[in-house]
């Protein structure tokens, strides 16, 4: 049984993205989408270094290490760069319900690059959830200025596809979540501070005199809430909760996401993108429930996911979530791949 801690982690997770999206937003009416990655970026990195540090975090081999900046320079650092880039074209209620996209992606990259089985009904899902994406993104719009949110669409979508392909690419990597997300951070940072020339040529920047203590704060906050303690508390919860469950916790962003930009900012979606939300997140919820419920589906995806040596690193509390037992871990033979079941 998945204990209360992991959901209120993962909840907590989605809630940070959300907020932190929002004030990205505020954000970019006075500062230039790099600036605003940067000053969030380099409180992130200190936070999670310090934590890491703290705690003492194991570092792997430094081949894995390599891995891990190499993923790292994927996302959240090309992702993120091109998300920034197209939530200062478009609203963050959109932004939030284009990231509902994420899963979607990750189920068709599974399917044509690792050859994971895809049924009609899943077809089905996810052609249900490209139209949302259409009618969300503006494709399909009365904007008054439906090129310039037609290309903010287009940024956050290639962000969230970096983000599948990274979950794709990194989906058997072991190592410590906390050194993992410092980590990758760090070279995020490291990127966007690359790139940040090339805007300081050409985007007005505001006098630093004219910047308020509030917005410096606005800076700092919304950088350690979208990047150090949300992805902290995301993969915190990956170490005791399924990834499929705590996939599914993810259609919580958009909500939040859409209830915070109409409170903070004022924000409203025309009845299309409603329509089409509904379809996002009703087929996204469709796909995790279908994969969630499946006992075999869920339970041979661990199993074959998860090598022995994995399985040996899990204390008894996450091979209980798992429905393991260490006695079962040790006598992998036992094991009958043909139904993902443990014979009697």
């Amino acid at each position: 049984m998945l204990s209360l801690s992991s959901r209120a982690a993962v909840v907590g997770a989605c809630l940070c993205w959300a907020l932190g999206t929002i004030l990205s937003k505020t954000l970019l009416t006075l500062f230039p989408p790099i600036t605003v990655l940067v000053f969030q970026l380099a409180p992130s990195v200190i936070a999670l270094w310090s934590l890491a540090i703290v705690s003492r975090s194991p570092v792997p081999p430094a081949r894995i290490v390599a891995i891990i900046g190499l993923l790292g320079l994927l996302n959240p650092g090309l992702a993120y760069t091109l998300s920034m880039l197209g939530l200062a074209e478009t609203s963050a209620s959109v932004t939030t319900l284009l990231w509902a996209f994420e899963p979607i992606l990750i189920l068709g990259l599974a399917w044509a690059f690792l050859a994971e089985r895809i049924d009609r009904r899943l077809v089905g899902l996810v052609a249900v959830a490209t139209c949302g994406v259409l009618l969300v993104s503006g494709l399909v719009s009365d904007s008054p200025s439906p090129i310039r949110a037609n290309l903010g669409s287009a940024l956050i979508l290639a962000g969230v596809l970096c983000c599948a392909i990274y979950s794709i690419v990194a989906r058997n990597l072991i190592a410590d979540p906390l050194f993992t997300v410092a980590v990758q951070q760090s070279v995020a940072l490291a990127w966007v501070c690359a790139i940040w020339p090339l805007e300081l040529r050409s985007a007005d920047l505001p006098d630093i005199a004219s910047v308020s203590l509030w917005d410096f704060g606005t800076l700092i906050i919304s950088g350690l809430l979208y990047y150090a303690l949300a992805y902290w508390l995301y993969l915190r919860a990956l170490w005791t909760m399924p990834a499929s469950v705590a996939g599914s916790f993810l259609n919580l962003i958009p909500v939040f996401g859409v209830v915070g930009s109409f409170v903070i900012l004022d924000e409203r979606l025309t009845l299309l993108q409603w329509f089409g939300a509904a379809l996002i997140v009703g087929a996204t919820i469709g796909i995790m429930w279908r994969k969630v419920d499946d006992p075999t589906t869920v339970l041979a995806g661990r199993t074959k996911s998860w090598p022995q040596r994995r399985l040996a690193m899990l204390d008894d509390r996450q091979l209980d979530d798992l429905g393991l037992t260490r006695e079962q871990v040790r006598n992998r033979k036992s094991w009958c791949p043909e139904t993902s079941r443990l014979r009697d």
